[in-house]
């Protein structure tokens, strides 16, 4: 049975990066630091992502632990209320992990099928 492409659409790689001992990127990272540049908000990232605040600030902030300078900057909440937004390194993360990511499936589709016939043949 030869996989349709609608299915290999579904399927994707989604790679986790290790830049040296202290940074690693991955897919969850990258959907909350999107999540964060689209929102303007890390409590609405977390929201979107189903996952608590504080896990939502703990893995930001490992991001900027690891990178020594910040992929995002807030602002304090009152009456205008806070929010969040992306810095320009933190823009070109994103910009870069999406190019990767695009090339790595673009590049996959042959083992993509032959690991989604493998997966329809057990059926």
């Amino acid at each position: 049975m030869e996989p349709s492409d609608a299915i290999l659409k579904t399927m994707l790689v989604r790679p986790r990066i290790y830049l040296g001992e202290g940074i690693a990127v991955g897919p969850g990272k990258i959907d909350l630091l999107r999540l964060v540049g689209e929102t303007k908000s890390i409590s609405a990232a977390a929201r979107t992502l189903g996952i608590p605040y504080k896990r939502a600030w703990l893995l930001l902030d490992t991001l900027n632990q690891g990178f020594g300078r910040p992929l995002f900057e807030t602002t304090k909440g009152g009456k205008g209320g806070g929010g969040a937004q992306l810095t320009a390194l933190g823009q070109e993360l994103l910009i870069r992990y999406m190019a990767l990511e695009q090339r790595i499936n673009a590049s996959s589709a042959p083992e993509l099928k032959a690991l989604q016939a493998l997966a329809d043949y057990s059926r």
